[in-house]
């Protein structure tokens, strides 16, 4: 296990070391759990009481919290992104040597590059590329034609279908599923006729996308997911849905067909998006929202019913399946005062 000094971890990544800098940190954890040989971080001051009884050997803080810290200590901007980055330097991810295993199997057609890892029982199909430094996990399948960029690392069971592109150092975790058909269906006379799903996906640098995430290939273009996007698990996205840059989707999500959601985004999980809408950039969704018409304003959405008792909760429902007949009869009242009123 790697370990560095506090001092050490500054010089790597910047920030500020109060107290002592020779303190060895081997390892991360949180306030409550911390060890002498762990940092943690404190971001919220709801937290503040396990600051003062925090077993860690050092903790990162912002500049609003420095002066109650007796702990050696890192001041920095963002403590819970140096936190991200204190952690990535202690729990680097294991290099994967190049190789091709003896049970993979690989289209004399395909296009693999000689740094790439590809693992067993991998498929990789006629005029797929697969770049330098990727890896292709056991039992990954890459359809014809598909394109996996440098860095990308698939964990196993991964499925990419044809024609689709996955840009440079894009993580996709296992049971991913991207390009299958979308959900196109037209009714003629009494059944359902199948609508070809022509085009891909195209997913940007960057991208991370949860297990059993799945993301539909376009009906006509392609469904767009943009640079820095970060997808938890179990998300489905439709044909056609379009994601701007560094929009974070939390699981259970899923977004109906030919959609826009904006850059920078915040989408709590098990919401709805509802199909052919736009969201504008720096939108935060929260959890259990279903979203049925465009958003052009940037700002936070709710949706969620609060929960609260069931003998509360079937009171308000009652309460609320009977709002129109309510409306009906204070718009009558209304009229009746306004016409006493006049009469006067």
């Amino acid at each position: 296990m790697v370990a560095f000094t506090l001092s050490g971890i500054a010089e790597r990544l910047g920030g500020t070391v109060f107290g002592d800098g020779t303190v060895k940190i081997r390892q991360v954890a949180t306030l409550e759990r911390a060890t002498p040989d762990t940092i943690s971080f404190l971001a919220n001051e709801r937290y503040l009481g396990f600051l003062k009884s925090t077993r860690a050997g050092a903790v990162i803080v912002g500049e609003a919290f420095r002066s109650g810290v007796e702990l050696p200590h890192i001041v920095a901007d963002n403590p819970y992104a140096y936190f991200a980055r204190v952690s990535s330097l202690l729990n680097p991810v294991p290099a994967v040597a190049a190789c091709r295993h003896p049970s993979a199997v690989i289209d004399p057609a395909a296009v693999v590059a000689p740094s790439a890892s590809i693992g067993p029982g991998a498929v990789i199909e006629a005029g797929a590329d697969i770049g330098e430094a990727a890896v292709i996990g056991a039992g990954c399948f890459i359809g014809a034609g598909a394109r996996i960029g440098p860095r990308c690392r698939l964990y196993p069971h991964v499925t990419v279908y044809h024609d689709c592109c996955i840009g440079d150092g894009t993580l996709i975790h296992s049971g991913a599923v991207i390009g299958a058909d979308g959900f196109g269906i037209a009714m003629d006379e009494g059944r359902w006729l199948k609508v070809p799903q022509i085009g891909g996906v195209r997913i940007g640098r960057d991208v991370e996308i949860g297990a059993n995430t799945t993301i539909d290939r376009g009906a006509i273009e392609d469904t767009v997911i943009g640079d820095g996007v970060k997808l938890d698990n179990q998300i489905q996205v439709a044909h056609n849905v379009e994601i701007g840059a560094h929009t974070a989707i939390a699981a259970c999500v899923g977004i109906a067909g030919s959609s826009r959601i904006g850059a920078y985004c915040r989408i709590g999980g098990a919401s709805g998006i509802a199909g052919h809408l736009s969201i504008t950039d720096h939108v935060e969704i929260s959890a259990h929202t279903l979203v049925t018409k465009s958003i052009t304003e940037p700002g936070t959405y709710t949706g969620a019913y609060p929960f609260e008792t069931n003998r509360d909760w079937r009171r308000n429902a009652a309460s609320l399946r009977r709002l129109g007949e309510l409306g009906d009869r204070v718009r009558a009242l209304e009229k009746t005062l306004g016409q006493k009123t006049k009469g006067q």
